[in-house]
């Protein structure tokens, strides 16, 4: 299945909501698949209404034009704090941010990359990774790809106990038996 095609032709659907497309993702299953859209909005978050506005409009299109084969189900959501990357544009997008990279083939024996976008150079993504190595990989080789949110940054990371230094984890003593 072609979800490049697709996240084009949802973009053209969702653009009378004011809506794009940000990505699709299918999931094939055995008895029926996953068909997961994520949208966005130009200058305001996505919520609910989106969701169901984009829900009703592509379901509709997807029934007339029935371009997947067998049955299943249409996820529409936001993408998310951790958000997943589908384009090159997205990753020029949130350069500076930590990603979780999966390549569609190993390099150097890996596949999966974690670092900092430092740049995209055309389709060329650039980053650091977090070990200070830099990895420069094609958009192309990458099959998925999800920002990291940082925790921190968002108020959201756990805080050690007050009046521990070791982040508040117990001591155990052990019994000496004799």
């Amino acid at each position: 299945m072609d979800t490049q095609a697709l996240a084009q032709r949802f973009s053209q659907v969702l653009a009378g909501l004011g809506l794009d497309c940000a990505g699709v993702e299918w999931m094939p299953s055995q008895g029926q698949g996953t068909l997961r859209v994520y949208i966005e909005a130009a200058e305001r978050e996505v919520d609910i209404d989106d969701c169901e506005s984009a829900s009703r409009e592509l379901s509709a299109m997807l029934d007339v034009e029935d371009p997947i084969a067998g049955h299943y189900v249409l996820e529409v959501s936001s993408p998310g704090i951790d958000r997943p990357l589908f384009t090159a544009e997205q990753f020029a997008r949130f350069a500076g941010s930590e990603v979780k990279l999966v390549l569609s083939a190993p390099l150097d024996g890996r596949r999966r990359f974690r670092g900092r976008i430092e740049s995209v150079d055309g389709q060329d993504i650039v980053m650091e990774l977090d070990d200070g190595k830099p990895l420069r990989v094609e958009h192309a080789a990458v099959e998925s790809a999800r920002i990291v949110p940082d925790w921190a940054a968002l108020g959201l990371a756990p805080s050690p106990k007050p009046g521990s230094g070791n982040g508040g984890g117990r001591k155990h003593r052990k019994k000496k038996t004799g």
